[in-house]
């Protein structure tokens, strides 16, 4: 489901408006098979106990038809020489009406359904008393689950040229749909056409797109409309100020009548057709970003980070902490949105890991609250000097911390993440481009809102951007002239997919193959809370232990079989090396390069601290590892030999995090060598610029210039 289209879990009551287009042939006759497939769409909704209504146009057409049919039989030949006089269109109405709604009813008997019509004029509604009856007879026929079928009675309409005055309380079959849809409490309306939805030029020029969500401030003076409709009255315009007008309450789709099972489409939250969401929608819902170019998004966050970078230390921080005390204050939102994102990861049979990483614990929207105010709290570490240098008498020149521009994140199942990453570029005065799993959609989306309502209009909510759709990723990778880095994080796939596709530099992780050696001068008692802690505590974190390595001299060692016993006791399922295979009986890792990412692990034997070491270079990832000794000098080899971005000390692996390092969040934990490595906080987001202050020197081949090169105070 989309993520502008989630407001159909909620729909009950739902008024669909066919209009003369749909409902007539080019020949002006009824388009018999199109509405059979239409109301075989409406008979399925109504049986799974949606609320149906459905307005129709097509009856002065139809009448037309058949009037012209019957005056041609009853015309001479010198009648028919004479100039043609238009037939009047309330006497077409009178006509085509009986024979469109005999139609509606043998159609809607051949699917089961009971049917039943109402029409109405403008002159109607000017009475409280009619309204009321109107929506009592309503109510009842739903209840009943009867279809009632709107149309206006043109024929008795108080308007001389109904087709031509748009005055009264509506002025066509469009504006009575959502006039139906206001009065009714209609909780959606279907304006269907013979296109797919509105375009932002003529649907027949095949540059013109397709727009997913209309923005009135946005698309009000940029469309063109053409033609009225080749049959009806109103055409586009008409369904598009319909629209307008009864999307101030109900929100409205315009889609294709011709394109099959278009209106159950809707309904099943997918993206088709042109959405006019309430204001309130537009509060809660991400307008899909393919309305918005991918450059132009990027300039926007490049624009609004150069805005945030101006104002003040103090209203950056401000921004952190109002943030924070958000996060916390929409908490039950939050959780709402993300047990919804958990259930339907289960139904769909995800794997227990993603849903691990995907579900927001209790405690973790405080956690991540306390996480960005201690960004906050942080020296602003954006224009800090790092060092003064005397190039020249009164020529000084100062290296600043600058932060790097735009940043691209792309992240799988893990909502956290978004905050932790958006508040990492706030505090570094960098814009973000966020493109999170299609698993948490609807926990990124409310944590985006959240976040951005809470960015001053002086800096702009275009500084951190959320791309919804998977499309866009490819676009985004080729602006190496807007985005200045890229930070992948998710599987191996997903990085090496990313690291090929784009010019932009790559920041991130593949895998998080992470080691604990227990040598043999370990005190066990600690190793045991080591490896526990390592495994257990969050089997899905990129660093928790995946392989646990033994000095051969503990083979048979009764605290290793301790150590294995409570692994299988807590869950934990264990495989084995060749050694450890054979010795232990245990089942055969498939291979030491793993990462399990959950109750699982490998175990290995190896010589001495060397071959732990060896093994950890052949098969790890370079993230985080750890040996467990007394032995102080076998723990200096260890710690300057490994080369991770982390080694730990008889400590647990689970320390390497951003949070706990007192970093206060991290992006992600880089295993790469160049710019960042280990977790990357807000020091990894910084570039450095140069800042030249003289008093009118020049170069001039260096003559008269006497370079000094001194290091001054900072």
């Amino acid at each position: 489901m989309d993520s502008s289209r989630v407001f159909v879990n909620n729909v009950k009551r739902v008024i669909v408006k066919v209009g003369t287009a749909v409902v007539t042939r080019p020949d002006g006759r009824l388009a018999v098979g199109r509405l059979g497939a239409l109301f075989e769409q409406l008979q399925e909704l109504n049986s799974q106990g949606y609320e149906v209504i459905l307005v129709s146009s097509g009856a002065v057409g139809v009448g037309r038809q058949r009037l012209r049919y019957r005056k041609f039989l009853n015309s001479s030949f010198s009648d028919l020489q004479k100039p043609q006089v238009e037939l009047d269109g309330k006497a077409c109405a009178a006509v085509g009406q009986s024979g469109l709604m005999a139609l509606y009813d043998a159609l809607f008997t051949q699917l089961d359904v009971a049917s039943s019509q109402l029409l109405v004029t403008d002159n109607d509604f000017k009475d409280p008393e009619f309204r009321n009856q109107l929506c009592h007879t309503v109510n009842t026929l739903l209840a009943l689950k009867v279809i009632p079928v709107f149309n206006e009675n043109d024929a008795v309409s108080t308007r001389m040229a109904p087709y031509e005055d748009s005055s009264g309380i509506f002025w066509d079959n469009d504006s009575l749909a959502g006039l139906l849809a206001l009065e009714l409490k209609a909780d959606l309306l279907i304006l269907l056409s013979d296109v797919e939805g509105l375009y932002n030029g003529p649907p027949s020029d095949s540059k013109s797109e397709l727009i997913d969500t209309y923005l009135k401030e946005k698309h009000d003076e940029k469309i063109t409309f053409g033609d009225k409709s080749r049959v009806g009255r109103g055409g586009m315009q008409a369904k598009v100020k319909a629209a307008v007008y009864c999307a101030t309450q109900v929100p409205v789709v315009i889609t294709s009548g011709f394109t099959r099972d278009s209106i159950l489409k809707v309904l099943q939250g997918k993206k088709v057709g042109t959405l006019f969401p309430t204001k309130r929608m537009m509060n809660e819902i991400v307008v899909s970003t393919k309305d918005i170019n991918p450059r132009d998004m990027a300039v926007s966050a490049r624009d609004c980070s150069r805005r945030l970078q101006s104002i003040s230390s103090e209203e950056r921080k401000k921004i952190l902490l109002d943030i924070a005390d958000a996060l916390v204050a929409n908490e039950a939102k939050i959780r709402a949105e993300n047990e919804a994102d958990v259930a339907t990861a289960q139904q769909a049979g995800y794997e227990k890991a993603l849903i691990s990483r995907l579900t927001l614990k209790p405690g973790k929207i405080s956690s991540l609250a306390k996480s960005v105010r201690v960004l906050a709290n942080m020296d602003d570490p954006i224009g800090q000097i790092l060092k003064r240098t005397e190039v020249a008498d009164g020529l000084v020149l100062e290296k600043i911390s600058s932060p790097l521009g735009v940043l691209l994140i792309v992240f799988e199942s893990r909502p956290d993440a978004l905050v932790q990453i958006a508040s990492l570029a706030i505090r570094s005065g960098n814009g973000l481009l966020l493109k999170g799993g299609k698993e948490a959609m609807r926990s990124n989306v409310i944590l985006h809102k959240i976040i951005t309502e809470a960015i001053p209009t002086s800096v702009g909510k275009g500084l951190i951007g959320l791309v919804t759709s998977r499309d866009e990723i490819g676009d985004l990778l080729k602006l190496d002239d807007v985005i200045d880095l890229v930070i992948p994080r998710g599987s191996n796939k997903l990085v090496s997919q990313i690291k090929s596709s784009t010019k932009i530099p790559v920041l991130g992780h593949a895998d998080g193959i992470c080691h604990v050696y227990i040598d043999k001068s370990a005190d066990m008692s600690m190793a045991k809370k080591i490896v526990l802690d390592a495994k257990i505590d969050y089997p899905a974190a990129c660093n928790a232990m995946e392989t646990l390595l033994l000095h051969k001299s503990l083979l048979n060692s009764s605290d290793i079989k301790d150590i294995i016993y409570e692994l299988k006791t807590k869950g934990v399922e264990i495989f084995g090396g060749p050694i450890a295979c054979e010795e232990l009986s245990l089942p055969k890792a498939e291979s030491f390069h793993h990462e399990y990412s959950s109750m699982a692990c490998t175990i290995e034997f190896v010589d001495d601290v060397y071959a732990a070491i060896d093994h950890i270079h052949r098969y790890g990832s370079a993230h985080t590892d750890c040996i467990v000794t007394s032995d102080d000098e076998v723990s200096d080899i260890f710690l300057k030999q490994v080369d991770s971005a982390a080694v730990f000390h008889n400590a647990s692996t689970r320390f390497s995090d951003g949070a706990r390092f007192g970093l206060g969040a991290e992006v992600g934990i880089s295993t790469g060598r160049i710019h960042a490595r280990g977790p990357v906080a807000v020091e990894g987001l910084l570039t450095t610029r140069w800042i030249l202050k003289g008093n009118g020197q020049v170069v001039n081949g260096d003559e008269g210039v006497t370079y000094t090169h001194k290091n001054l105070p900072l």
